[in-house]
């Protein structure tokens, strides 16, 4: 409901002009006396006269207009509550309305002068507040900065890790071998500018800045360090600064310089690429390689072997312990003796039982003498060791298996052995890693095998000859396997080691039968329920998939990709604990889990008889290494 008041203000002349606002919000000022028309509910006309004091704050003033001295104002009640009036007529509806219409021709505003009043003190506790909780922010803020610093201090090791640690020598001064540093980017600004000499035809100060690189260089030397260098060093850097000094005053152009770093910079990307491939090359032919002296075990035993004349012994006695279901049974299919020996002696020497365990170690025709003599002469006590020659299995033919199909097949001799393949250094080193014997080898397939290799068994153990033991394995004879076949730790850690990694999902067949972020598994230690493998015939399913693969358009070669798809929703994940992989390629892995690991594998090119090995990991296996043994002393086999 509006209404339309005049204001007849009792204050001194002074404050006549001022605007309603500055009336009411005094509280020292005089009250006023407001004459209200109003229009009761039957729309009769009627004014009272009342004072400001008597009205709520819900009341406010809305476009006061001085007509002399009198002010008049619009009331609206922001509540829509009626003030009881005393009734008393005194204007006539003509004036109300021409009144009224002047006053709705202004701008409209509201304002309360109680409301106004509460809304600055309100505004004023606010910032108050406000100022008082960033004050408190900030000292906690501070404390805390102050508690982490503290914590970082107690648990900074400020030891010196190696060679990729920040604590490095390197690291301790900025200024660090900042002589040698000087040198090699003088050598770079003196190439740039000799190029550029050569091409503007300047040969003297084209010779002379050669000259100067020549001169730098043999100071440097092999220096890896300012401690390396020669103590003339520091004179060679200020003579080849003065010379660059007269280079820069003759030749000196932005785009030019500018120009012949790119090249340099683009020609500097070409050359480490090409020594990527060499690295990549090279790193393959020597994890390819066997080494002299494991060369020269082989020969040793092989030559006893037949000297003694343990080859005339056609058949060894039968020994029950070899299909005892009941016993602990591990089959290892390899052709390095000497990993094999490491394999056999370790899980022994953590055996709780070792006359219950009988390793079954199948190899090639090329090294089963010098197997069957090495376990004749250093078979470990009480456990039974088997040893057999995989041209002796008369059912592994190429009409029943598909590798042995495919791997007497013409394509791929000329994948290995065709002198064009792109193992050369030219064509890249992308899939070299394909290309090693071992894929050759059916050694290596001879895993999806187990059953036709020892039909009598329920349960068998498999493990590869690059892993080494460090804890006792029997029980996991008594992981339940929830109807799986394969038991096996898993390798996948975020996108890692997945499905997608192994297989080519650009192919059809491959997308429509298997999930790309399926996790993967490692073969290399796993537990095998024979007894399910017959009952789901998991051979046939191993052939069927190795057929589809002819053409090697599903998977590379190998056989961690078509264990993948083989054993697809039959591998129950293992805790990672028993397996612990990645000592034969990365240097980086936690100490305490490869101590607290029941298997370590060295899988990777960095084998721990070998070379390239790590050499932090080599003293887990070489530990293992019979000592003593004649045939290692007479190859310089050291432990």
């Amino acid at each position: 409901m509006l209404h339309e008041l005049t204001i007849c203000p009792n204050v001194d002349k002074q404050g006549r002009d001022a605007s309603s606002a500055a009336y009411m919000s005094n509280d020292n000022e005089k009250d006023l006396d407001i004459i209200a028309t109003y229009s009761d509910v039957s729309g009769t006309i009627r004014t009272c006269r009342v004072k400001m004091k008597d009205l709520s704050a819900s009341w406010v003033l809305e476009n006061p207009i001085n007509v002399d001295k009198v002010q008049v104002l619009k009331l609206k009640d922001t509540y829509q509550t009626s003030t009881p009036f005393q009734e008393n007529v005194e204007q006539s509806t003509d004036d109300q309305q021409f009144q009224e219409g002047k006053i709705l021709s202004h701008r409209q505003t509201y304002w309360s002068p109680v409301k106004f009043k509460r809304q600055i003190l309100r505004q004023k506790r606010r910032d108050l507040r406000t100022a008082e909780l960033v004050r408190q922010d900030k000292e906690v803020d501070k404390e805390m900065q102050a508690t982490e610093a503290i914590e970082s201090l107690k648990n900074m090791d400020t030891v010196v890790k190696g060679k990729y640690s920040i604590w490095r020598k390197d690291f301790e001064n900025p200024n660090a071998d900042s002589t040698l540093k000087l040198m090699r980017d003088q050598i770079i600004m003196a190439k740039v500018y000799a190029n550029i000499a050569l091409s503007k035809k300047q040969t003297v100060l084209y010779n002379s800045l050669l000259k100067q690189v020549m001169e730098s260089l043999n100071v440097i030397g092999e220096a890896n360090s300012d401690a390396d260098l020669h103590p003339s060093s520091l004179d060679r850097a200020k003579e080849m600064g003065h010379a660059l000094s007269v280079a820069k005053d003759e030749l000196y152009d932005c785009c030019t310089v500018e120009r012949k770093l790119r090249a340099m910079l683009l020609t500097t990307e070409d050359n480490l690429e090409s020594q990527k491939k060499r690295s990549a090359f090279l790193i393959q032919l020597a994890a390819k390689t066997v080494p002299k002296p494991l060369h020269c075990l082989s020969l040793q035993l092989s030559a006893d072997y037949y000297f003694h004349g343990y080859y005339q012994t056609k058949q060894e006695p039968y020994n029950e312990k070899l299909e005892d279901p009941s016993l602990y049974h591990y089959a290892i299919f390899s052709d390095n003796v000497l990993a094999t020996s490491v394999v056999v002696n370790s899980t022994v020497l953590y055996a709780n039982e070792p006359e219950k365990h009988v390793f079954h170690i199948v190899t090639d025709k090329l090294n089963f003498a010098a197997m069957k003599m090495w376990f004749l002469v250093n078979s470990p006590e009480n456990a039974t060791i088997q040893v057999d020659n995989v041209d002796d299995f008369k059912w592994m033919n190429s009409s029943y298996c598909s590798v042995l199909r495919q791997l007497e097949s013409v394509r791929i001799k000329d994948y290995y052995f065709k002198a064009n393949h792109p193992s050369t250094l030219s064509d890249g080193a992308d899939h070299l890693k394909y290309r090693n014997p071992k894929y050759l080898s059916i050694l290596n397939h001879l895993r999806f095998y187990l059953p036709e290799v020892h039909p009598k068994l329920d349960k068998i153990l498999f493990l590869d000859d690059d892993i080494v033991v460090q804890k006792d394995l029997t029980p996991l004879w008594d992981v339940d396997l929830k109807g799986m076949v394969n038991g096996a730790v898993e390798t996948c850690k975020e996108s890692f080691h997945r499905f997608d990694k192994y297989l080519n999902f650009s192919n059809p067949i491959i997308i429509e039968n298997f999930d790309p972020n399926a996790c993967g598994w490692a073969f290399g230690m796993n537990i095998f329920d024979l007894k399910e493998w017959r009952k789901r015939n998991i051979t046939a399913i191993y052939h069927h998939w190795q057929d589809l693969n002819d053409d090697r358009t599903l998977w590379k070669l190998g056989t961690l990709p078509p264990g993948l798809i083989t054993f697809y929703n039959l591998t129950h994940p293992l805790d990672r604990k028993w397996h612990v992989l990645g000592l034969g390629y990365d240097p980086a892995l936690n100490r305490t889990e490869i101590e607290n690991a029941a298997v370590i594998h060295y899988n990777g090119n960095y084998k721990p008889w070998l070379d390239l090995a790590v050499s932090k990991y080599q003293s887990y296996w070489s530990k293992y290494v019979s000592s003593g043994n004649h045939y290692l002393q007479r190859c310089n086999i050291s432990e």
